[in-house]
C-alpha cells in the first residue's frame, strides 16, 4: 500500500515499468538504485500525522475535502520508510488551482499526475516532525475505489495480527533487494497486498 510515491496499486493495474513512472512525474524522479529502508514502527508517527492534519484543514477549509492516515505509518507494529501517507479526497482532483496553491505554504509540491489513474495527484514534502522524513499527500476523487481500498487495507491490517506479520515480513524481504525507482519495491508488494485484501472483504 502506498509507501511513497504514485503509491502502492493493490491489484488493480500491472506493475509499472521505469517508462510509466518517468511519464507520471512532474519533474525527473528520484532514483533509488538500492535497497529501501525500513524503520522499526515509530509511535509518534499518529502524532506527527495528526499535526500535519491540522494544518492541511486549514488550507484547505474552504474546499470540500476529506484526509486520513494510511500507508505503513498508520498500522501499529508494522516497519515502514519514515515517510507519512495522506490520502486526501476532493470533489476533482484535476482541478489542481483548488487545492496546490494552498498547500504550498505547507512545503507540499505537486509531484506526480496520473490523469488516467482516479486523477491521481501526490504533493510531497518535508512532514514537519521529527518522526517522519517526508509526506507523500495522495489525492484522489470523493467516492474513488483506491481510497476505499487503501483504507480497508489499513483497517484489516489493524485488527489482523497474522496478515500485519505476513505484510511485515514481506516487506523486510523485499526492501532488502535493489530498486531502481521505489515504486518497484511497491508493484512487487502488489501479490501479497492483493491476498490480504481478499481476505479483508
Amino acid at each position: 500500500m502506498p509507501d511513497h510515491q504514485p503509491s502502492a496499486r493493490p491489484g488493480d493495474r500491472t506493475p509499472m515499468t521505469d517508462a510509466e513512472i518517468e511519464a507520471a512525474y512532474v519533474t525527473a524522479p528520484p532514483r533509488l538504485d538500492g535497497p529501501v529502508t525500513l524503520a522499526p514502527y515509530d509511535p509518534r508517527w499518529p502524532e506527527a500525522y495528526a499535526a500535519l492534519a491540522a494544518r492541511i484543514g486549514e488550507r484547505l477549509a474552504p474546499l470540500p475535502h476529506r484526509l486520513d492516515h494510511a500507508g505503513s505509518t498508520s498500522v501499529p507494529g508494522l516497519p515502514a520508510k519514515p515517510v507519512l501517507d495522506l490520502v486526501l479526497t476532493v470533489p476533482d482532483p484535476a482541478d489542481e488551482d483548488a487545492y496546490v496553491p494552498a498547500l504550498a505554504p505547507l512545503g507540499l509540491r505537486l509531484t506526480i499526475r496520473e490523469p488516467d489513474w482516479y486523477a491521481h495527484r501526490l504533493l510531497r514534502g518535508a512532514a514537519g516532525h521529527p518522526a517522519a522524513d517526508a509526506v507523500n499527500l495522495h489525492v484522489f476523487p470523493e467516492d474513488c475505489p483506491e481510497t476505499a481500498r487503501m483504507l480497508r487495507f489499513r483497517d484489516h491490517l489493524r485488527a489482523d495480527a497474522a496478515d500485519r506479520d505476513l505484510y511485515a515480513r514481506t516487506k523486510r524481504e523485499l526492501s532488502a533487494r535493489s530498486w531502481t525507482y521505489t515504486q518497484q519495491y511497491a508493484d512487487a508488494k502488489s501479490e501479497v497486498v492483493a491476498e490480504i485484501l481478499r481476505r479483508a472483504g
